[in-house]
């Protein structure tokens, strides 16, 4: 193929990641036709959700019926949020933690439902959506909460999950 016409498409693919606040941009395949053009045949672009006030014209093009409904609810939380398909509900504080809960989880016969990372910074109203967001999934059969209180004040989340359960009956 065309190395020229190669290195020229990574540079844009770099420029774009760059210029744009991308977290990621994935092509995959990249494939060759029969005259040596390449073709980027699929590709994923991820933006940073910080640079907003930057690339609102890019922001203003997202598809939201293509994100899962817990995933937004959660965003407008400032929760980091990711449904998994197992039934034991994790809030935790810390990706670092919230994998090694995971793990600790699948090593001992259970499947995660979900990470769910309330961070270092919580307020009692994050918990509670947090708590709504883990116990509305109707595979979770039951809810693990792991907090690090070095990080996080452990009072806050232990009343949000008071609070939490008031509101829910």
């Amino acid at each position: 193929g065309d190395k020229a016409a190669a290195m020229k498409q990574v540079q844009n693919l770099f420029k774009v990641f760059a210029e744009c606040d991308c977290t990621m941009v994935e092509v995959n395949p990249l494939a060759e036709d029969a005259d040596g053009n390449l073709i980027a045949a699929d590709a994923k672009v991820g933006f940073d959700d910080n640079a907003f006030f930057r690339q609102k014209e890019i922001f203003a093009q997202r598809d939201m019926s293509q994100e899962d409904p817990k995933e937004q609810k959660a965003a407008e939380y400032d929760l980091n949020y990711i449904a998994l398909d197992g039934n034991i509900g994790c809030m935790v504080n810390g990706a670092g933690l919230a994998m090694a809960t995971m793990d600790i989880i699948q090593l001992h016969g259970g499947k995660p439902a979900n990470f769910l990372d309330v961070g270092g910074a919580a307020q009692k109203e994050q918990v509670i959506g947090a708590f709504n967001i883990i116990t509305q999934d109707p595979g979770v059969k039951c809810l693990l909460v792991n907090i690090f209180g070095g990080i996080m004040k452990c009072d806050v989340i232990a009343q949000g999950i008071v609070d939490a359960t008031k509101e829910m009956g």
